[in-house]
């Protein structure tokens, strides 16, 4: 007879070298990889923690990264799920472990919870789907268990063959019996099973050339029962009386095993006989699993499948278009592009809201390129900006296989300074489906008074003081709470408001879209929001959300409201749709969180393709110099969008008018008139060059253009400085039509970056109003007006001078004429008002052409 224990210790050791090697391998093919395991654990049970630590021992000494999830005994069947879910989801996980017995003082359906593992991550080998394709002798594509797969490595090791053999298995439990059947089964041997309630089980064991025995009883197995010379298995582990022992009890197998010895050819000793051998089969299901993975795998890709569109002649409307298109559900979309099931808060079929918690578990994966999208003067029409942007990700992402997300606007109620709206996309460059866009915006805030009992109510003979109102006390110079006199419960409750500085709830409702905007996780939202200045008392002093004890219900009430949008084009290209701040009295810009979350989602060789509100002069100026000096993101190119009709406009051709049929001088070749119009692409090239990046120019191609129109455009920009420019059609021909953009973008996105702010904060407000008139429009200088002068004073001593300015003007012309067309010059750019949108960051300073009672009609 020969005792496996010399076997088992030379193939442990030799598996798991040779499983050291392959992990050594996958990390030099894949720099940054490490095969992962986890074992989910419900309760504190000792076995359970010894095993657990044996398992956690054994893959650091190979090289895999495991985890160990403890979860409490009072975890619930649907904790342990999520958990499951969460670990199904996570590429880094290629091995999951649930360790049975579930501890939980809850009744858990141990079945169902096994049974969720994900079959690919079953390193175990217990659900029905590895079980059902083991019975029926899929054994290459499917898990086996691990303590049988081991007894099968014992075997070999015995030089035994199996084919032919009678084998005998005592026992039919999921986890050794079952499974030890059917892979001696596969193996060419005939098999019997046998259990407890077998009648002849001594004879049956007495044929066995091969037994392997896992009932849990005992020493059941007598010696005498055992054929002569047969591997015999014994995978029982049972705790017997022993007063010989300090515990009082001793560990035994199922088979007898000092009678057995003296018949079996191979027997295995317990304990430390098949323990050991399932374990290393747990390393090498955990490592094939991640080689499988491998397989797919490409560092840095999404797997997804896109949908390329095959375009309709005559073009169908965007609304028919949309209707013709089958969005994948949405939960779909979102597993694809790496997001996981407790990210994603779905809102119908084909939009979810997505939390920030993805954010902060790709805090470390580096961004990758940012590209914005801007445009020049348009007519009233727009330029395509949204529609080149959202081709523009097609083209990366469906065309060229990059990952790409397009962020955009919310769609609003209405441009303030026109009827156009803002929009998302269109033709076979639009976001799909059409009908569930959220339109709407945030409601107006109503901020109430109350008397000094209400805000600071009395509990059981205490005031309850908030953390906000003793800010507010502070401020007014009071260093109590309680009691208080009757001029500082006076102070306290009369804000004292002047009205000729009160600031008007379209304002408020502006500045808040424009904090969710900027913000970049909830606490710098409450953080801006309590920073509101709602009005000025008549000591000059600022009001703040945080003095009227709003800004905590503020923040909850748009905790929800924080979390971008995931939709997707016509093409499949996942989008952010977020915010929908004015680019007139704001940034104009998707939001910050958008952008930082699709950033870290691409991954380092991924885009990001985001859009600015209005035209370079406006939009992109404020998108630099307010939303990336707060986001801290740098883009690496700017894409223009210009057209053929609106360069024509800016020639001398008659003005556009939303509504009415284009005049027609737009519908005939004028190249002296187009040639005179460029000298508006010319400086809007040199407005996005101002801040250090390069420029690509997108001609959006109508079917009334030219060839020559269109290489006269190109060649101006190119002339002005522009890195490149092409012609798109992405509007009727989706991706493909932006494909030559795209591979432009490429080009200049590998350009080393220079960026610049156009001016320094700290410089007074009226130089930086100054700064941005004179470089971004042209103008010849500010005119402050008295009001203005007398706001910048005021907001001067309340500490609010070095906040970035944000101009609001109109967005036809380059001046605040909005009948000035091409390059105005020798102009004055009047100030006539001044607004601090202190929580927002920025000073919004009207001029001649824009008055707030105009913006909230």
């Amino acid at each position: 007879m020969l005792k496996l224990d010399a076997i088992l210790l030379f193939m442990f050791r030799q598996v798991k070298e040779r499983l050291k090697k392959e992990v050594a391998a996958m990390k030099n093919q894949f720099p940054g990889f490490r095969p992962g395991l986890v074992v989910l654990q419900v309760g504190d049970r000792d076995d359970s923690n010894l095993y657990i630590s044996m398992k956690l021992k054994a893959a650091a000494e190979i090289g895999i990264n495991a985890n160990h999830i403890r979860l409490p005994e009072t975890a619930t069947e649907d904790e342990v799920l999520r958990r499951i879910v969460a670990v199904n989801e996570n590429p880094a996980v290629h091995g999951l472990i649930v360790q049975l017995p579930l501890d939980s003082i809850n009744p858990i359906n141990t079945e169902k919870v096994t049974n969720a593992v994900a079959p690919e991550k079953d390193v175990d080998g217990l659900t029905s789907i590895n079980a059902g394709k083991l019975s029926r002798g899929d054994l290459g594509d499917c898990f086996i268990p691990c303590t049988p797969n081991g007894c099968m490595e014992l075997i070999s090791q015995t030089g035994v063959s199996v084919m032919g053999k009678n084998a005998v298995v005592i026992g039919r439990s999921k986890i050794v019996g079952a499974p030890m059947h059917d892979l001696l089964l596969w193996n060419h041997a005939t098999v019997t099973t046998c259990h407890s309630k077998t009648l002849d089980l001594a004879e049956q064991v007495g044929r066995a050339d091969i037994l392997v025995v896992g009932a849990g009883r005992a020493e059941m197995v007598k010696g005498e029962w055992v054929k002569e010379g047969a591997v015999v298995i014994d995978c029982g582990i049972n705790h017997i009386p022993d007063s010989s022992k300090a515990s009082g009890k001793r560990v035994v197998g199922d088979v007898q095993y000092p009678s057995a010895i003296e018949r079996a050819g191979y027997i295995t000793p317990v304990p430390g006989g098949v323990g050991p051998m399932t374990v290393a089969m747990l390393m090498k299901n955990t490592v094939e699993s991640a080689k499988r993975f491998l397989q797919t795998y490409t560092p840095g890709k999404w797997s997804i499948e896109y949908t390329k569109k095959k375009p309709q002649e005559p073009q169908p409307s965007d609304a028919e278009i949309s209707c013709s298109c089958q969005s994948k559900p949405i939960g779909e979309l979102a597993r694809e592009v790496d997001l996981f099931s407790e990210e994603v808060e779905p809102y119908g079929r084909s939009r979810a809201k997505i939390r920030l918690d993805a954010l902060k578990r790709m805090e470390k994966q580096p961004d990758g390129k940012y590209v914005v999208v801007t445009g020049i003067t348009s007519t009233p029409l727009g330029e395509g900006k949204h529609t080149t942007a959202l081709g523009l990700a097609q083209a990366l992402g469906a065309h060229l296989n990059i990952n790409t997300f397009a962020c955009v606007q919310e769609p609003s109620p209405g441009s303030f300074f026109g009827a156009r709206g803002i929009a998302v996309g269109g033709g076979y460059s639009q976001i799909i489906p059409l009908e569930e866009f959220a339109f709407g915006m945030i409601s107006h805030v109503y901020i109430l008074q109350a008397l000094f009992d209400l805000l600071v109510p009395l509990r059981k003979g205490q005031r309850s003081v908030s953390p906000a109102q003793l800010n507010r006390l502070k401020k007014l110079g009071i260093e109590k709470s309680d009691p208080l006199t009757g001029t500082e419960i006076r102070c306290f409750v009369q804000l004292d408001i002047d009205p000729d500085i009160a600031t008007d709830s379209g304002s408020l409702e502006n500045e808040i879209m424009a904090i969710l905007s900027l913000s970049s996780s909830e606490e710098e939202m409450q953080q801006r929001l309590a920073k509101i200045v709602v009005a000025t008392n008549k000591s000059g002093d600022p009001v703040t959300t945080e003095d009227l004890n709003v800004s905590g219900p503020l923040a909850m009430l748009l905790k929800d409201a924080l979390k971008p949008v995931l939709m997707q084009t016509v093409e499949g290209t996942p989008v952010f749709l977020h915010t929908s701040p004015l680019a007139d009295i704001a940034q104009g810009s998707p939001s910050v969180l958008a952008d930082k979350l699709a950033l870290k989602m691409v991954g380092s060789k991924g885009f990001v393709v985001t859009v600015s509100g209005h035209g370079a002069d406006i939009g992109l100026e404020k998108f630099f110099n307010i939303k990336c000096r707060y986001s801290g993101l740098r883009p690496d190119v700017v894409v223009i969008v210009a057209t053929v009709r609106t360069l024509k406009m800016h020639g001398g051709a008659p003005p556009v008018q939303a509504g009415l049929p284009l005049p027609k001088e737009y519908s005939h070749e004028n190249l002296k008139q187009l040639e005179r119009g460029c000298c508006h692409l010319k400086r809007q090239v040199e407005n996005a060059q101002a801040f250090g990046l390069p420029v690509i120019v997108a001609v959006n191609k109508f079917s009334c253009d030219t060839d020559t129109e269109l290489e006269l455009v190109c060649g101006q920009a190119r002339q002005a400085g522009a890195f490149d420019a092409v012609q798109c059609t992405n509007w009727s021909e989706g991706g493909a039509g932006a494909l030559a953009l795209a591979e432009a973008v490429q080009r200049a996105a590998k350009l080393p970056g220079q960026f610049r702010f156009l001016y320094d904060t700290q410089i007074p407000a009226a130089d930086k109003l100054r700064t941005v008139a004179q470089k971004m429009y042209g103008a010849k200088d500010i005119a402050l007006s008295p009001k203005s002068i007398e706001k910048l004073v005021l907001y001067t001593k309340q500490g609010f001078e070095n906040l970035p300015v944000c101009i609001a003007k109109t967005h036809l012309s380059l001046s605040n004429d909005p009948m000035l067309k091409g390059v105005p010059t020798n102009f004055m750019l009047p100030i006539t008002d001044i607004k601090a949108n202190v929580g927002a960051g920025f000073l919004c300073c009207l001029t001649e052409s824009v008055s707030f009672i105009l913006l909230y009609l």
